[in-house]
Parts: C-alpha cells; structure tokens; sequence
C-alpha cells in the first residue's frame, strides 16, 4: 500500500512528463541520444559536476531513448523517497499504515521536491530518494544494501554526498563506518578522478556565493523557509503559492505536522540522528547566507576550488527528509490520543498536501515535455558524422527557445554531440555574472564576437560553429540553415584527450557497484525467501 500511494503522488506531480518530448527545464536537459564524449567523462575545462549522469546516459541512450530515459530516472527517484520514507518510519518508530502514508507525503509532498524540480535538478532528486533508504540500510546494518543505495545516489555528486552523510550519522558500528567511507570514495571515483586528471577545479577569482545563498520566500525569513524546506536561490524555480502569503501557510502547515510526532519519535533511539541531522541541515545553511557566512564560504571555495560544491546552501536541506518522515509517521501516534487512526493519518497528509496544493500536475503545469525542432535533428547528424570542437552563439550556457516555453534552459547541444563544445560555463543571476571555468572556450568566443574568419578559427582548434535561434548569417562556410539553428563547417581539430581509458575505468566502478549492490540485494531476497520456505 505505501509503495503504491508513493506512486500515485508521484505520478501527480510528474503527469505531464508521460506525453512523447523530453525534459527540457533550466539544469534539465535531455536529448535523444548521448555520446561518451570528453565532457561526458569529465575531461573538460568545466568542475565535473555532471558524473557520472553523463556518463550513464551516454553508455545506455543507445538502448532506451534518452528522453525517456532521463523521465524514468525522475519518476523512481520520487517515488523511492516516498516507498523509502514509510519503509523507514515501519522499521524504527514501527509505523502503522497510517504513520507510513504520513512519512510518504512529507517526503514527496514539499518545496524541496517541487522547486528542485523547477530547476532541474532530476539527477539529485534520484539522490534525494536514496536518503531513507540508506538510513535504513545503516540502521539495520545491511551493508550489500547500503553500499547499493550510496552508489545510486551517487549518479550526481551532491546526491553520493547527501547520502554519504545520512548514512555516517545512521552508523552503529565501526565497520558500518568503514564500509560507508569506502563505498563512498569508490562511488566518488567518476568526478574525484576528472577532477585530478583534466585539472577542472582551479582557484576562481570570485565563488559567486551570494547569488547562491538560501533566500527568504514572502513572510518567512531565511530561517523559516529552509525549516520549511524551501527558499531555493533562484526567485524563478519556484511555485506560484510559495511568492505569495502562501509560503507561511504550508511552511506552518508542514511544520505542525513534524512537531506533532518530533518528541514520540526522539523516544526511540535510532531515531535521534536523523532529527538532529534534519536540525542541523536547516540551520546552517540559514548561517551560511548571512553576510558573515557568506563571507566564509566565498573565502574557502576560493582557497579551497574543490568545496565549490557548498555553494548552492539549500540544496542540503535535503538531509532533513528522513527525520521530518519520521516525525510526521510519529505525529500518527501522538493524534491518536484524540482521533482514530484513520483520521488522524488523513487529516495529516490533507494538511501537508493542501500546504503545497500546485505541486500536483507538473508544479502548476511548468513542468511538462518538449519536442526539439527537426533542425536541431540534421545539426546533431552532421556533426556526429565529423565530430570536431564545436565553438556556439550566443555567448551564454542558458538559452531561451521559444519552442521550449517561457523558461530558460541550458544548451542541450553538449549533451547531444559527441563532439568537444566549448562553452564558459558564465553564468547570469540577477545582472551578476558568475564566471566559469572555460577559459579556452571565453578565448574562441571572443574570436568569434570579433568577426574571425575561418581561418583563424580553425587555428584555434574550431571544427564547426553552431549558431542557436536567430542570428545574422555569418561570414564563414555553411552547411544548414533554418530559423532555430545554423550549422557553419570550419575544419579545425584539436588533439584527443589521452586519459579517456582512466575516466571510464573510473567510471565502470561506479557502475559495477550499482549493478552489482543491486545483483546482491536481489540475491539475499531470494536466498531469504527460500530459507523461510524451508522446513
């Protein structure tokens, strides 16, 4: 029953992704198919922070489209938070059904859920729905389990992270420590690897911190939309009820909730963890956006290039689902006191679900397929077909198509080529410009601003130009052209990277450890049924 309500709210929210097209929203791109290119491995000027996403997409777009690909991804990361959540309240605060639909509603049913979605963040939501399964795997000492859901998490950083963290905190022995740290390094391998090889993470001038910093949604402050689960840096990624009065209302309405069951659920031992993990996880990223924080966290990231990954604060906030699951199961029982059981489980994921009533459909219908104009089909073809750098206008990472809707997307053409893109990695939020690691890429692009000719193009190792949307015709040789995207042949080439061999072999143990942790779940299910059935 948990697995199938788990299910129903999370086709509730991602119903529009079910229609032919692909997912196309801000960080989130899809595209038919995906090549084990340079930047799929990680061997680009670019901070490795899409492994081994890529490099899964890459190795399995081939067989399942790569659109449908990535929605099903999405679709089970919601859904394991959600079956997660109520297999974790069953096993430590021995949830009845009741408690379990509870837990299932807080994990699926929040601004969390809903504004990583408005960003497109699908590969963090899989790591998101690994969490209470890792808490329980580490409770209950399943060690094959826990190193199989570490990796899953582990197909973004944050996500192996984020899990990584949830399980050191659930530990109880020695060895369970021992075996999370080890399953993490090795799931770690993919982006530790790239980043030690293609040197990608440098000392930057400026981490760009305050553009990232948790942000305070109408009513609440910082404090109370991270308590909240929300207050995402991007004003745009979020629902419509959270820009208005809105926000206090499902903030207090998920918080009465937890706060219900918080002091039964701190009862149990094996619970206290994970609620002051869900405590922490709010307050310091709270810290971390005043001016003072801020400071510190622009003053490591500059010193440090490989803790840029603490910049976007909110997105931990994702540690404080298990605890809230758990609490919100125990409110059940607490409720119970006055109401029958029924009721009181009713009337707690009523309470959340109105909190956050346009997370259903898409979140309001932002969330919705795509279908590419069939120029970029031939410009995809003739590239493939000669996979040489590839130099791209405009200038930006983000795009606005008007074939895509009114929000902004990253350019799926690296995505979709085999070929070497060069893009800054500069990216705009609020007039502030937050540069990227290209400088190879800022060097041809300036080129290419300038009116270069082929000549000097191909000198700078550019074998085609593609022109996105409508533009100018420019002065070079073309090859396709249409009114969303131009193709221009240069010829340049540059030297293959020689460190392809080492990043797939990074690569290939992370993958072994997701099939083969599943492989050993799958076997011990089997085993166990058997031994039950045995006399």
């Amino acid at each position: 029953m948990p697995a199938l309500y788990a299910l129903g709210l999370t086709l509730a929210i991602t119903a529009p992704l079910l229609a032919p097209g692909y997912l196309l929203l801000r960080d989130a791109v899809s595209t038919p198919r995906s090549y084990l290119s340079d930047a799929a491995l990680g061997l680009s000027e670019a901070a490795p922070r899409a492994l081994p996403q890529d490099f899964f997409l890459a190795v399995f777009s081939p067989v399942i489209d790569g659109g449908v690909l990535v929605k099903a991804l999405l679709i089970l990361g919601l859904w394991l938070a959600g079956w997660g959540a109520a297999r974790l309240a069953a096993s430590v605060v021995n949830a009845g059904l009741g408690g379990q639909l509870v837990a299932t509603t807080v994990a699926v049913w929040n601004p969390y859920v809903a504004e990583r979605l408005l960003q497109g963040h699908w590969s963090l939501l899989v790591g998101y729905g690994c969490l209470p399964w890792v808490a329980a795997s580490a409770l209950r000492l399943r060690l094959p389990h826990l190193v199989f859901w570490i990796a899953l998490a582990g197909l973004t950083p944050t996500g192996l992270l984020l899990a990584a963290v949830v399980a050191l905190v659930c530990c109880r022995t020695w060895r369970s420590v021992w075996v999370v740290l080890a399953a993490s390094a090795a799931a770690a391998l993919p982006w530790l690897v790239a980043t030690v090889v293609a040197r990608s993470v440098l000392p930057v001038a400026s981490a760009g911190v305050p553009a990232f910093s948790a942000r305070a949604e109408p009513g609440l402050g910082t404090l109370g939309s991270l308590a909240g689960l929300g207050g995402i840096w991007n004003g745009s990624a979020i629902p419509v009820s959270r820009t208005t009065l809105w926000a206090v209302v499902g903030t207090v309405a998920l918080l009465v909730v937890v706060a219900f069951g918080a002091r039964r659920a701190w009862s149990t031992t094996a619970t206290r963890p994970l609620l002051v993990l869900a405590v922490a996880s709010v307050v310091v990223p709270a810290l971390l956006a005043t001016g003072a924080g801020s400071t510190f966290l622009d003053w490591l990231i500059r010193t440090s290039p490989g803790t840029g990954v603490l910049r976007d604060g909110q997105k931990w906030v994702a540690l404080a689902m298990p605890g809230y699951a758990l609490a919100g199961a125990a409110a059940v029982e607490v409720l119970r006191r006055w109401l029958p059981m029924a009721f009181a489980a009713a009337g707690c994921c009523v309470v959340v679900l109105a909190g956050l009533p346009d997370l259903a459909w898409g979140v309001g219908g932002q969330l919705r397929s795509v279908q590419y104009p069939a120029g970029w089909y031939s410009v995809a073809a003739q590239i493939n077909s000669d996979p040489r750098p590839v130099a791209v206008l405009p200038p930006d990472v983000i795009r606005e198509f008007p074939w895509v809707g009114p929000a902004p997307v990253l350019d799926p053409l690296p995505r979709w080529v085999s070929a070497d893109v060069l893009a800054t990695g500069d990216l705009v939020i609020g007039g502030r410009t937050v540069p990227g690691e290209g400088v190879r890429a800022r060097r041809v692009q300036e080129l290419l601003l300038r009116g270069a000719d082929a000549h000097q193009l191909a000198a700078a190792g550019v074998g085609w130009v593609v022109v996105e949307g409508t533009a100018p015709t420019l002065p070079l040789p073309i090859t396709y052209r249409d009114k969303d995207i131009a193709l221009y042949r240069i010829g340049g080439t540059t030297p293959a990277a020689s460190e392809r061999g080492l990043l797939i072999a990074a690569h290939l143990v992370w993958l072994g450890m997701v099939i083969g942790g599943l492989g050993a779940m799958a076997w011990q299910r089997r085993r166990g049924a058997r031994l039950s059935q045995s006399p």
